[in-house]
């Protein structure tokens, strides 16, 4: 393997949703991540976030499936698991015994409240998370429900990538104690930090509680969708002042709303404005009037032209593996640069292979598949 990461042992617990992302990401950068699974299957190349592990199937309900788990855990760097609270302590793979056979281990756990608290063993999901931190109550339009942003925010921005900030930074603290630790990764908790920029408004006394009343809401005309006149979408977004005064100059805009371009007493009327402008064309007339300015108006593409487009086709933003789209591995390092990502493996299909590394020999590993362990 290449990448940064290469030599950084993982195991993971097969789940759902940001842990496996986590796993995924780790694995892009050349870390070997293995994903222990309940049993064996078909190879679906569609599991994008199972891509470039190693997948072990083991009964976990036996005592030999606990020995081999613990012989993967015994040499891993980290841990990832996404179950309830007290799963893994259940199943006797708690951090106490994990740690008892490797001390350096970084046991991260990825839950949606977090290991303790009055709703920890209830279940949830993004849009659970988001309506309880505040956060839902401010997306959307103001005489309807709150639209949640697809499962991005609170299960991947407040999940994933604070536990991969999580595992990032015990191993790093690591390097000077010699000792592991558990990194308690909630996504409640992780979506709430994100929001750091609007809690300085509120404090400020420049953020409100209704929805599209403020500047990044959908309020400001400057900072919104608009439909053009083929029914496609144009995002227009130039917040600072030398770049909405571009947006004015290209769209034929007023050149007077450059002087009180952060006045919200004007805001509704010019959105109004802003729209009969935009629906005057299409989008791509649009596009292409603003492409290469510094007016933060770019078209709203779908799924299928998004790869297409120029800048995300000349950075391979994104990719097929094995013939399945999907975005390329980010970010991206000079030196060490992630390898090609390669499709997921059959669930299973790396069981032998891996226990082997791990120090069960052949007989072992036989009779191991006879008992019923290797699944």
């Amino acid at each position: 393997m290449s990448g940064p990461l290469s030599g950084l042992k993982v195991v993971e617990m097969a789940g759902l949703g940001p842990a496996p992302l986590a796993g995924q990401l780790l694995a892009d950068l050349g870390a070997e991540v293995v994903l222990i699974a309940r049993k064996s299957g078909p190879e679906n190349p569609a599991t994008v976030n199972d891509r470039g592990k190693l997948s072990v199937a083991l009964n976990l309900k036996t005592p030999q499936g606990m020995e081999a788990a613990m012989a993967l855990i015994a040499r891993a760097d980290v841990l990832i698991e996404g179950f309830r609270p007290g799963v893994m302590e259940r199943m006797g793979l708690g951090p106490e015994p994990c740690a008892a056979v490797n001390p350096g281990l970084v046991f991260a756990r990825m839950t949606g409240w977090g290991q303790d608290g009055p709703l920890a063993q209830t279940a949830g999901h993004d849009i659970n998370y988001l309506g309880l931190t505040g956060i839902l109550n401010a997306m959307g339009e103001p005489d309807r429900p709150p639209a949640p942003p697809l499962n991005i925010a609170a299960d991947y921005g407040g999940g994933t990538m604070f536990l991969l900030f999580g595992i990032m930074a015990a191993l790093y603290e690591r390097q000077s104690s010699g000792k592991g630790q558990v990194v308690d990764a909630a996504m409640v908790d992780g979506a709430a930090a994100l929001m750091g920029l609007i809690h300085s408004f509120r404090a400020r006394g420049q953020w409100t509680s209704e929805r599209q009343a403020n500047m990044l809401d959908g309020a400001a005309p400057f900072y919104r969708c608009y439909t053009c006149a083929d029914g496609k979408f144009l995002a227009v977004g130039p917040l600072e002042p030398q770049f909405f005064a571009k947006l004015v100059e290209l769209a034929g805009l007023p050149r007077e709303h450059l002087g009180d371009q952060n006045d919200p007493r004007n805001w509704a009327e010019r959105r109004d404005l802003y729209a009969k402008v935009f629906a005057s064309k299409p989008r791509d007339d649009w596009a292409a009037i603003f492409d290469g300015s510094d007016a933060c108006a770019t078209p709203v593409l779908d799924w299928e032209e998004a790869p297409e487009h120029p800048h995300l086709a000349a950075r391979g933003t994104y990719i097929e593996v094995a013939g399945v789209p999907q975005p390329a591995p980010a970010p991206r390092f000079d030196r060490t640069p992630a390898p090609a990502p390669t499709p997921p493996h059959a669930p299973g299909s790396d069981t032998r292979a891996v226990l082997a590394a791990a120090g069960y020999d052949d007989a072992t590993l036989d009779a191991l598949a006879a008992a019923g362990v290797l699944t």
